[in-house]
């Protein structure tokens, strides 16, 4: 059977990893070994928490549109209670956007529902 060298294939792998732990810290970013390692954790909490992304997500809508809601004198949950009541499909991502960018067409709504 006649020898083969690695040296090319290790280069390229090695290549590949440095690259994917670009801007890491100390030895994670510069040592194979490391890196590896920080790859394999860092996949690990990327999966774990992609479901905890939505959640964050949810809070700071419901943050935007309590914060709009008390300037106007109606709390939080008065609001969403209203909302179920008058059979209004706005989810709160919308609310939340509306609130930032379109305060007049919230206060529309917050107004046909009291």
């Amino acid at each position: 059977m006649t020898r083969v060298k690695k040296g090319v294939n290790a280069l390229k792998s090695r290549k590949n990893i440095l690259r994917k732990v670009k801007g890491y810290r100390h030895g994670r970013s510069t040592k194979e070994r490391a890196a590896n390692e920080a790859i394999v954790h860092a996949g690990t909490y990327s999966f774990e928490h992609r479901k905890d992304r939505k959640g964050d997500f949810r809070r700071l809508w419901n943050v935007r549109l309590s914060a709009f809601l008390k300037q106007n004198g109606s709390s939080y949950s008065q609001f969403i209670s209203l909302l179920k009541k008058g059979n209004v499909a706005l989810d709160r991502k919308i609310l939340a956007g509306l609130a930032e960018k379109q305060p007049d067409v919230l206060k529309k709504i917050l107004t046909s529902v009291l």
